[in-house]
């Protein structure tokens, strides 16, 4: 019995955090801020997330699988563009076990994911002339400002806050 009602607990919340990343890709996109080579996604916060509760894994790639869908991106978008957010999500569960103090570090894979694969398919899937260096330190930018700045901020609202749920 416990274990069914784990895998259901589990199943919510990564199907919760897909929907939650939707919303915010979304909200970023009226303000045509989430796609193209300037991108400033307020979901890619929730890339933090993997070091609380594994499925946040899982909920982010489609979360982000859905976002690049409804956004209309090419195949090869919809595919490394998800990638990219699930080899962020990987790395920051890889590092849950860090210090408090240098947690920051969580969000280094999807900053790193996001800034070298995103600018690849500018290039290939979308034919976008700039070179390679410049739209990494494009993408890296809103990259460190959603996933570093905006996931550092939501790490310390959830690890200072008493809900019981996320362990």
């Amino acid at each position: 019995m416990k274990n069914t009602r784990q895998n259901t607990l589990y199943l919510t919340r990564g199907a919760l955090i897909a929907a939650l990343y939707v919303v915010l890709t979304q909200m970023a996109s009226m303000m045509g801020l989430s796609s193209g080579v300037i991108q400033l996604r307020f979901s890619e916060a929730l890339c933090i997330l993997p070091i609380f509760m594994p499925e946040a894994v899982p909920g982010l790639f489609v979360g982000c699988l859905i976002s690049n869908i409804l956004a209309g991106g090419v195949f090869w978008d919809v595919i490394f563009g998800s990638l990219a957010t699930l080899i962020g999500a990987v790395g920051a569960r890889m590092l849950k076990d860090l210090p408090r103090k240098h947690m920051w570090l969580a969000t280094l894979p999807t900053i790193l994911a996001n800034a070298i694969i995103v600018p690849l398919v500018l290039i290939f899937a979308y034919g976008v002339p700039d070179s390679f260096i410049f739209l990494v330190l494009i993408v890296g930018v809103g990259e460190v400002i959603s996933a570093g700045v905006g996931g550092y901020a939501l790490y310390g609202l959830l690890a200072n806050s008493k809900i019981r749920w996320l362990n």
